[in-house]
């Protein structure tokens, strides 16, 4: 019985029965690998009865009488399937859609005049789902549906998506276009410090360009860990939102040249022999590198308090509207940055990262956090407006290369996961499953399998959340980019799990809402 009850609820919550290995053989997943996934998502599977409650609340949310959490509407699907008791068919479901503040689109059904699709007692009382049409000519966008019936109702996520993404305009008249790929970590030039960086990106750009190229296609730039710059995976990242700081072009930083307390650390002649140091090693010295770079930029930020907070400058209402704009994404990556370079230095093999914080500085939304944030206003600004810099010269070179007549521009990755330690994990621990890490079956190169260490997201966590994580994550790397990579895309259909504590063997796949998203990504885009 209990198998048969792990089996209903693994298939509740997207967990595969079955899959074909790379021999073409049928492979069924074990109930073990079924129990342990679940586990991970949270679920209660410890015996009969905890696995039937676990299936109830999942049923009993399927037939709630309100507003559909999140609906994507695409093209010849213009529509949400509603809950009505039956007892209330013959009453109206008052229906709007807010799409701006101040504009809707209203209307009135009889809930008897919807197509029914299904019909069940719950409970001694009988509810129906039935098809609640809405105007095909909605404008694309993030809208609100509201839902008033005699017993339910509420708000819920409507997205209007466009058929598909966009495609920039040689390639839909039919062009063939080339570009360049480039790791910019790689780069070496005169003037960087050890590492590619954004002016090294620019000369890159302004010389393909001159070439005829239409795009330079990079690595992940995502952002990874200043109070470790030895954990250097660009597909192990931090955060997916944010940059990588280490590819800001300190000598480009406004300040550089003015300010004396950083002309005397960057103008020392063992300073200048570090750098020699730095742009010859065979490898880059990441080390080395953040040894280099993060106290100039300490020194940076403490000019442009002086000279730009403190006097309410033009510059200071720039920063204050980015940190406005990237909002509580930026504010907790900040936190994270600023927590973990003040507890990393203590005891580095202890704190290595968020799961082994102190525990009252684990939840970001805790008062811990927040007084912890009020005592280093001025360390978590710091790393905010590392962000800012970053993210204003990775969009200078992008607005030179659209300049230049590239069709593209610059070609970003977005990798298909981030390293558990990270500040995405930490900031947004509803959706992340930390008892699991994303991977790939058994393949001829890779006979014990995958596991890549890296945690999902729940995609039952994710429709709850509306999609949000995902549209944020999507907008934040479209941000500068003329075009897209998405690592491993098939993780937008199913991804292979692996539960802690298993070999990458007895992983197994969780299917995710492939519309829904791509709904997202064709909106996004």
């Amino acid at each position: 019985m209990l198998d048969s009850l792990l089996d209903q609820l693994a298939r509740r919550r997207g967990i595969g029965d079955a899959y074909y290995d790379y021999r073409g053989e049928l492979k069924h997943f074990s109930a073990a690998t079924k129990t342990a996934i679940l586990a991970a998502m949270g679920c209660s599977v410890t015996d009969a009865a905890a696995v039937e409650q676990e299936l109830a609340s999942l049923e009993a949310e399927r037939w709630q009488p309100r507003a559909p959490a999140v609906t994507v509407l695409r093209p010849g699907r213009a529509g949400v399937v509603v809950v009505v008791p039956a007892d209330d068919l013959a009453g109206a479901i008052d229906w709007r859609v807010v799409t701006a503040p101040g504009a809707h689109r209203d209307g009135r059904v009889v809930a008897a005049e919807l197509a029914e699709i299904e019909r069940r007692d719950v409970d001694g009382r009988w509810l129906t789902r039935r098809w609640l049409p809405l105007p095909e000519d909605l404008p694309l966008g993030e809208h609100t549906l509201q839902l008033c019936m005699k017993d339910g109702g509420g708000d819920g996520t409507l997205f209007v998506a466009p058929a598909r993404c966009h495609e920039p305009e040689p390639l839909t008249a039919g062009a063939r276009l080339w570009g360049l790929a480039v790791q910019l970590y790689t780069l070496r030039s005169t003037s960087n410090w050890g590492i590619g960086d954004f002016a090294d990106l620019r000369e890159v750009v302004r010389r393909a360009a001159a070439n005829g190229a239409a795009f330079v296609g990079l690595n992940p730039l995502h952002a990874l860990f200043p109070a470790n710059p030895g954990h250097f995976s660009p597909y192990s990242p931090s955060s997916r939102h944010f940059l990588n700081v280490l590819y800001i072009a300190v000598p480009e930083v406004e300040g550089f040249v003015a300010d004396a307390a950083v002309r005397a650390l960057a103008g020392a002649p063992e300073f200048a022999t570090e750098l020699a140091r730095l742009r010859a090693t065979d490898l880059v010295d990441y080390a080395g590198v953040a040894r280099a770079k993060l106290p100039v930029l300490r020194a940076l930020y403490e000019h442009f308090r002086r000279e730009h907070l403190e006097r309410g400058s033009e510059r200071a209402r720039a920063f204050r509207n980015f940190q406005a704009e990237r909002g509580e994404p930026l504010r907790r990556h900040a936190l994270h940055d600023a927590i973990d370079a003040w507890l990393r230095p203590q005891e580095p093999e202890r704190f290595w990262g968020w799961p082994a914080w102190p525990a009252e500085l684990r939840d970001p939304a805790g008062d811990p956090v927040r007084a912890f944030e009020e005592r280093h206003r001025v360390e978590v600004d710091f790393h905010a407006w590392l962000q800012w810099v970053a993210d204003e010269q990775l969009g200078a070179v992008q607005g030179l290369a659209r300049e230049l007549g590239m069709p593209i521009g610059l070609y970003g990755d977005y990798a298909v996961g981030v390293n558990p330690a990270g500040s995405e994990t930490w900031s947004d621990q509803q959706v992340y499953r930390m008892g699991a890490g994303v991977g790939a079956p058994p393949d001829p190169l890779a006979l014990k399998g995958q596991d890549w260490g890296i945690p999902p997201q729940d995609p039952h966590a994710l429709a709850a959340a509306r999609h949000r994580p995902f549209r944020d994550l999507i907008a934040a790397n479209m941000r500068h980019f003329g075009a897209l990579r998405l690592d491993h895309v098939m993780a937008l259909f199913r991804q292979w799990w692996v539960p802690v504590g298993l070999g990458a063997t007895e992983g197994g796949y969780v299917h995710y809402p492939l519309d829904d998203l791509m709904a997202v990504l064709a909106l996004e885009s």
